[in-house]
């Protein structure tokens, strides 16, 4: 797939890409491979990207590019960088395509690149300490009980708010969150990453993950109460 056709692929996100070049893949094409099931698009895409079809690249890219995209978004919160990141995804995929052995679906493979991409660039941000979650956590008096915070949750008014009111408060309340604690959310309440999944992503134990992930839904929680609750006020 030349240069030219990578790029102009890409154009039906909403920003122009910047110029990229994608290498064909370096293996030998495999034209007699035998076809794949003819209920499984997904598979004969793949065994035409492998025959190295530049229609079949430019198919992939505009498939994709959405879910792809707004994964990138989710993670970065940045435009900018999101569309950066993708264009990265898809030059990492078409260089390792030699190597993807089908074992899982093209879709979760492209998708693993894209938020391996997004967390090399969160990591490459040079950016303050991040604040802490705390004051967001759930509180106790000092005989144990529960503090409510009755503010936000006596303004709860669940059947006056409707869904996409909701939805977007929930986008609002994960994007409040410290970065690291916005992407285990993302990770694995968004992506659907199963713990061990997210922790290699993240670079960090299991065990880690599982707290931290804890931590991150306590925080939104409060987060989206409060969210919620100045919803119903207005």
């Amino acid at each position: 797939m030349t240069a030219a056709t990578f790029a102009s692929s890409t154009t039906t996100t909403p920003r122009e890409p910047r110029p990229a070049r994608a290498p064909r893949p370096s293996g030998r094409r495999s034209p007699t491979a035998p076809p794949p099931p003819p209920d499984d698009p997904e598979q004969a895409l793949l065994a035409r990207l492998r025959a190295g079809e530049d229609a079949a690249y430019e198919e992939l890219v505009r498939s994709a590019s959405p879910r792809l995209l707004a994964t990138l978004r989710r993670m970065l919160r940045s435009d900018d960088d999101a569309h950066d990141a993708l264009q990265e995804t898809f030059l990492a995929a078409f260089r390792a395509l030699p190597r993807f052995e089908g074992q899982s679906k093209l879709s979760t493979w492209l998708h693993r690149i894209a938020v391996n991409s997004a967390l090399m660039k969160l990591r490459t941000r040079r950016r303050h300490p991040e604040e802490s979650i705390d004051e967001l956590l759930p509180r106790f008096e000092e005989d144990g009980h529960f503090t409510a915070d009755t503010a936000s949750r006596g303004q709860l008014v669940d059947e006056e708010i409707d869904e996409a009111r909701r939805r977007a408060a929930v986008r609002r309340s994960i994007d409040g969150l410290p970065e690291a604690h916005r992407t285990v959310i993302v990770l694995r309440d968004v992506e659907g990453l199963s713990t061990d999944e997210a922790a290699v992503q993240l670079g960090i134990t299991p065990d880690a993950t599982k707290m931290r992930l804890h931590r991150a839904r306590q925080a939104l929680r409060t987060l989206l109460e409060r969210e919620l609750g100045r919803s119903v006020a207005a």
